[in-house]
């Protein structure tokens, strides 16, 4: 990345209220230059210049930090090219992070990266996520996910992934309020409720975006 497209990356950190040091700079960096070397081979992503890189995956991704802490464990359902979970990972080393998508190519390109940016316990595999309650039953404190468009069919996923005291997290768009107000009786139906839609603006675009938070009905939520 140019540094004015490093630069820009600090500032939407510190838009959302991180500090983001030049060894992770460089991390991101890294990262950016890998995923659009890849991208030219295998459709990893649409989005395929530096400045779009970091205001549409990586800021998007950081939106997260203030809903997680930087102990525990996180999975990541339908990452695609490692997002939200390498970001968060790169910015909360010590949490550990299963991602999870579909796709193989897309799982190969984030262990490629991982191995590159020296990410430990990160785990990216290549499975469905109705195959993760053999080894991952209850052993989630945080299940993520910017893939979904149906929100039961999320949750329904990541229920038996879930610690009893932890938070189901979808990103959503401009209609997140409303895809979660439509969706309580569904949500209610699973034993599940929403804790909190918290409304953000990303940085320099001044695109919605909400956290739409989740548990099991009269849990106490993680983070």
């Amino acid at each position: 990345m140019s540094s004015e497209v490093t630069e820009l990356l600090r500032q939407c950190a510190a838009d959302l209220g991180l500090e983001i040091d030049d060894n992770n700079l460089g991390r991101f960096a890294t990262f950016s230059n890998e995923l659009k070397k890849w991208n030219r081979k295998i459709n990893l992503t649409a989005i395929r210049n530096d400045r779009d890189i970091v205001l549409k995956h990586f800021a998007d991704s950081l939106t997260l930090v203030g809903c997680v802490n930087k102990y525990g464990s996180l999975l990541d359902l339908g990452s695609g090219g490692g997002f939200p979970a390498i970001p968060l990972k790169i910015v909360l080393p010590k949490l550990k992070i299963v991602s999870v998508d579909a796709v193989e190519k897309k799982i190969l390109f984030q262990r490629h990266a991982a191995r590159l940016l020296h990410l430990s316990d990160f785990t990216a595999l290549h499975v469905r996520g109705e195959e993760l309650v053999k080894s991952y039953a209850s052993h989630f404190d945080w299940i993520v996910s910017r893939a979904f468009a149906d929100l039961a069919y999320f949750v329904s996923l990541a229920l038996p992934l879930l610690k009893d005291e932890g938070c189901i997290i979808a990103m959503k768009g401009r209609d997140g309020k409303e895809e979660a107000v439509a969706a309580k009786k569904q949500l209610a139906e699973q034993g599940v409720e929403v804790m909190e839609c918290i409304h953000l603006k990303l940085p320099v675009s001044g695109d919605d975006r909400y956290l739409v938070l989740m548990a099991k009905t009269g849990a106490r939520r993680s983070g």
